[in-house]
C-alpha cells in the first residue's frame, strides 16, 4: 500500500509538472493571440486560442499523420534490432516481437510516471525471456548512452547549419527572460535538487554500506557495468551503428512529414524540420510526461525562427504532441499489454550458453 502511494504521488508529480508546463505556454501564447485579435479589431469573445487549436485539429490532412506514425513505428523496429544485438553479445537469443512489444510498452508506461518506462521495459524483457532484469537494464543504459550521443551530434548538425537563423532570432530578443517566463528558475531548481541528493549520498555512503538496499544497489551497478561491455562484443558493430542512424532519421522524418500535415507549416524545408525536431527532442529529454509542455515551448520557438505565428506554431505542436501519443505510445503500448501474455504463453526461451557457462 506504502509503494502503491508512494507511485501515485510521483505520478501527480510529474503529470502536474507537465501539465503546468503545458499552460505556461498556452497562457503566455494565449496573451499574445488576443493582443492580436485587438489589433485586428477582432471582439475578446470570437477569439479563444483553444477553439483555434480544435479548428486547426480538423483541418490536418491525417495522411501524412499516418506516415508520421508508420515512420515512428519504423524507428522502433531499428530499436528493438539494435537493443537485440546488445542483448545477443551476452548470449541471449529475444524474440525481436518481444522486444519491440516491450519498447512500445515504455513509451506507455512514460506517460504515466518519467524513467519509468525503462524500468518496464527492462523487468517485460526479463520475464518473457528469463534473463536477469539489471543486465537487461544495462543493456537499456547503453542504448540510452548512444541516444545522449545522437542527439548531441544531430543538435551540433542543426546549429551548424542554421547558425545565422538562429542568432538573428536571438538578436531580435530584447528579454529572453520574458520568453522563458518561469522555465529557468524551474530548470535551475531541479539541476540544485539533484546535486544536493548526489551530495547527500556522498556523504553518507560509507553508513549506507551495511544495508541490504545499498548492496542491492551495487549489484545492479555491476549488471550495468556489464550492460555497458556489451557494446564492445558486437559481432556486427556496423549494422548497429545503421540502425542508430535509421532510428534518428526517422525521428527527423517524422517532424518533416508533420509540417506537410497542417497548411501554415507545409512550405517549411527540410533543415527547418532539422532544427524544429532537435528542439522537440530536447523538450522530450525533459522529465515530463511524454515531453508535454516542454516540447510545446521549444518546438514553438524553433518555428518562430521561420515567421510561424505563435498561435500557429502551439498549433502545429499539440498536432505533432498528440498524434504521437495517441496514435502510437497509447494505441501500440495498450496493444502490447494483450499481445505481450498470448504471444510468449507457450514460450521457452533457449538455454543462455553464457549462463551455462558461469
Amino acid at each position: 500500500m506504502k509503494r502503491l502511494l508512494i507511485q501515485l504521488v510521483k505520478f501527480l508529480f510529474f503529470l502536474g509538472l507537465g501539465v503546468g508546463i503545458l499552460y505556461l505556454v498556452y497562457r503566455g501564447q494565449n496573451r499574445a493571440y488576443q493582443e492580436d485579435c485587438a489589433l485586428k479589431g477582432i471582439p475578446a469573445a470570437d477569439c479563444s486560442l483553444l477553439d483555434k487549436v480544435i479548428a486547426d485539429f480538423g483541418q490536418v490532412n491525417y495522411a501524412w499523420i499516418l506516415l508520421v506514425l508508420t515512420a515512428f513505428t519504423l524507428s522502433n523496429v531499428s530499436r528493438a534490432i539494435r537493443w537485440n544485438m546488445l542483448l545477443k553479445s551476452m548470449g541471449y537469443t529475444p524474440r525481436l516481437s518481444n522486444g519491440f512489444l516491450t519498447i512500445v510498452l515504455g513509451y506507455f508506461a512514460n506517460l504515466g510516471l518519467p524513467r519509468l518506462g525503462e524500468v518496464v521495459r527492462a523487468g517485460t524483457m526479463a520475464r518473457y525471456e528469463n534473463m536477469p532484469v539489471e543486465k537487461v537494464m544495462g543493456t537499456i543504459v547503453v542504448d540510452r548512452v548512444v541516444d545522449v550521443i545522437s542527439i548531441l551530434l544531430v543538435s551540433a548538425l542543426a546549429f551548424f547549419l542554421q547558425y545565422d537563423a538562429i542568432w538573428a532570432f536571438l538578436d531580435q530578443q530584447v528579454d529572453l527572460g520574458d520568453r522563458f517566463g518561469g522555465l529557468a528558475n524551474l530548470f535551475w531548481a531541479l539541476v540544485l535538487s539533484g546535486l544536493l541528493v548526489l551530495g547527500a549520498f556522498f556523504l553518507f555512503r560509507r553508513r549506507l554500506e551495511g544495508f541490504a538496499l545499498y548492496q542491492k544497489v551495487v549489484n545492479i551497478g555491476r549488471g550495468f557495468l556489464e550492460g555497458l561491455q556489451t557494446i564492445g562484443k558486437l559481432d556486427k558493430p556496423w549494422l548497429f551503428v545503421l540502425h542508430s542512424i535509421n532510428i534518428w532519421f526517422m525521428y527527423f522524418l517524422m517532424t518533416y512529414l508533420c509540417f506537410f500535415a497542417f497548411a501554415p507549416t507545409a512550405h517549411l524545408g527540410p533543415v527547418a524540420a532539422l532544427l524544429v525536431f532537435v528542439f522537440g527532442g530536447w523538450g522530450i529529454v525533459i522529465p515530463s510526461p511524454g515531453g508535454m509542455g516542454t516540447y510545446h515551448f521549444l518546438a514553438q520557438t524553433a518555428l518562430s525562427i521561420y515567421g510561424i505565428s505563435g498561435d500557429d506554431a502551439f498549433s502545429w505542436a499539440n498536432i505533432a504532441f498528440f498524434s504521437i501519443q495517441l496514435g502510437n505510445n497509447i494505441l501500440l503500448g495498450l496493444l502490447a499489454l494483450l499481445i505481450l501474455p498470448l504471444r510468449n504463453r507457450n514460450y521457452h526461451p533457449q538455454q543462455i550458453q553464457y549462463e551455462q557457462a558461469a
